[in-house]
């Protein structure tokens, strides 16, 4: 997950992988160092890692500045974060059977594995499951975002839905990308809900009871078994 400057490093005991980091990540000409942290949940036995720069997360805000406006590089920060998250697993030499994109930062990864990294050993047998939440609905990107995301194998043409860089677009590029979806919002945009429906890939309807009572772990590991 990103390292956003709300979260406490102290408290939390991230510390930085030396071995992980030293990367550099080009995004608009500009060279930006990929620096990897982690921290324990001890109670889960689970570490979570952070993909930390200076430049994109160290602001105490997540999405917006304290005025309530959508950051102009949340772009940016995106493709910085799914390129971060790829270069970090390949470094680890985890394979991953599944990739479970969660959120609005998180849908650039979509694209950049099945066009950039699919035929890495590590990813060659990865499946993308995408939960889609009401997160950024119509916000937009800067005019220059489909621009940026070219990299790699990536083309003008993989990017079209592009055009018009708003949030339900982004998500829209995320599916077409993804191999599973999980509507996680009863509030989704319908022409995106009709959009996964149309897609052909195994959607998970929202479920609130389940969210409520903890029984969609289930629900999501019958989900995983499908792939």
């Amino acid at each position: 997950m990103p390292r956003y400057g709300c979260i406490n490093e102290r408290k939390n005991q991230l510390h930085e992988v030396i071995r992980l980091s030293g990367m550099n990540i080009i995004i608009n000409d500009v060279d930006r160092p990929l620096v990897i942290k982690v921290a324990s949940i001890s109670a889960a036995r689970m570490q979570v890692y952070f993909i930390d720069n200076e430049d994109y997360f160290h602001r105490k805000q997540v999405y917006r500045d304290e005025n309530g406006r959508f950051f102009d590089d949340n772009g940016e920060r995106a493709i910085f974060f799914a390129r971060g998250v790829l270069e970090t697993v390949k470094k680890l030499r985890w394979a991953p059977d599944i990739v479970h994109c969660q959120g609005w930062i998180s849908h650039v990864l979509p694209l950049y594995l099945k066009k950039v990294y699919s035929e890495d050993p590590i990813f060659s047998e990865s499946k993308v499951i995408l939960s889609l939440y009401d997160d950024i609905g119509e916000e937009t990107f800067s005019e220059d975002f489909k621009e940026k995301l070219l990299y790699g194998d990536v083309t003008a043409d993989d990017v079209a839905a592009m055009e018009k860089p708003d949030g339900i677009n982004l998500a829209k590029l995320a599916v077409s990308y993804a191999d599973g979806i999980i509507l996680g919002s009863p509030d989704l945009d319908s022409h995106l809900v009709e959009y996964c429906g149309k897609s052909g890939l195994p959607v998970l309807p929202y479920d609130g009871e389940a969210l409520e009572s903890g029984a969609y772990i289930d629900n999501y590991n019958d989900f995983y078994d499908k792939f």
